[in-house]
């Protein structure tokens, strides 16, 4: 058991016996009290010492746990409350304990579409109404993005069990770019969220590469029990360890990329990395920087660097040098068409 939790497990217990105004208790009864406290839910007898139930109780008169207990000692050997109503388990929330508390529970509310958050939501509405009771016109300080009206959502916990569960979906699909929807089987794999959106990682057959599926383009949901689940030794973050986004281009292997940034968004690129693997290789005299990163080229990390637009040049490799500045001039070209229609 956590060392926390045994504190808190103790200061309850010298709580609930203070609390007790029809006996004496003196430190002997408290370390007492307490190990057979600890006792109970651990399983095990661990005497408490001494010296930690002096400190407990040095702790608990403190403000650094919140309770400013009042506790005193008469006769120099019994311990009491000083204020005959006191108890730790009625010390108001603090304006601190209230921020905390809301913004804790805005994000734990970005998870409700998984089943395996139900058994929180409970505590989560006490919660918001212990921060409502207390401080009714509290705003929330942290905004978390996410398109409530993005279609697919209601399949995420669906996906989620049958990764659990090993199950091989029959998935009803259509892509941006089919004209039609198709069915196929998939074994899924993983959940990957990216740009506020969800996918789910997996194979249609064992001789076929990992894809990905974006949750707003899947139709329906079905299950193929007949198929047994391909196990296959999948690591989430090993197959994305290279990659900006959720596109993972099967053969390429990653490649150093050497990028020049313009003075002005320097500072942005090098407190906020691309990617984790991003290094500094030169700072200029102008402000300018050149940085290095290990990637797998995809479209994300293209749409990435493209939106950048003049405040960056690809030094290398090559390929993707002249991919970026096809690309800048092809836009250039829609607008001077534009122009010459005017």
């Amino acid at each position: 058991m956590a060392q926390n939790k045994n504190a808190l497990i103790r200061y309850k217990t010298i709580d609930k016996c203070l609390q007790n105004k029809y006996r004496q208790w003196t430190l002997d009864d408290l370390i007492e009290a307490c190990s057979e406290a600890l006792f109970e839910y651990e399983g095990k007898e661990n005497k408490v010492s001494k010296r930690t139930i002096q400190l407990d109780i040095q702790l608990m008169r403190s403000e650094k746990l919140g309770y400013n207990a009042p506790i005193e000692v008469y006769d120099k050997k019994y311990y009491h409350y000083a204020e005959e109503d006191f108890t730790i388990t009625d010390i108001p929330l603090t304006e601190t304990d209230m921020n905390v508390l809301t913004e804790t529970v805005s994000m734990l509310k970005q998870f409700k579409d998984f089943s395996l958050f139900n058994d929180v939501s409970d505590i989560l509405q006490r919660l918001e109404d212990k921060i409502y009771a207390e401080k009714s016109n509290n705003k929330p300080i942290i905004h978390l993005d996410k398109n409530e009206s993005l279609k697919g959502l209601h399949f995420l916990d669906e996906l989620y069990q049958s990764i659990v569960k090993k199950v091989v979906l029959k998935l009803e699909y259509q892509s941006f770019k089919a004209k039609e929807s198709s069915s196929f089987s998939f074994h899924p794999f993983a959940l990957k969220e990216f740009n506020n959106r969800w996918f789910i990682i997996g194979k249609q057959s064992s001789n076929k590469p990992i894809v990905n599926l974006a949750l707003d383009r899947i139709i329906s949901i079905d299950y193929d029990f007949n198929q047994t689940y391909i196990e296959e030794d999948f690591d989430v973050e090993e197959y994305y360890k290279y990659v900006v986004g959720v596109t993972v281009n099967q053969g390429i292997q990653a490649k150093v990329i050497q990028l020049w940034v313009d003075p002005k968004n320097a500072p942005y690129v090098l407190t906020k990395p691309l990617h984790s693997t991003q290094r500094l290789i030169q700072q200029n005299e102008d402000g300018s920087v050149v940085i290095s990163l290990f990637l797998k080229d995809n479209f994300e990390f293209e749409r990435l660097l493209l939106g950048f637009g003049a405040s960056l040049k690809v030094l290398k490799p090559e390929k993707l040098r002249n991919r970026i500045k096809h690309i800048l001039e092809e836009g250039v070209r829609l607008y001077q068409e534009d122009e010459e229609k005017l």
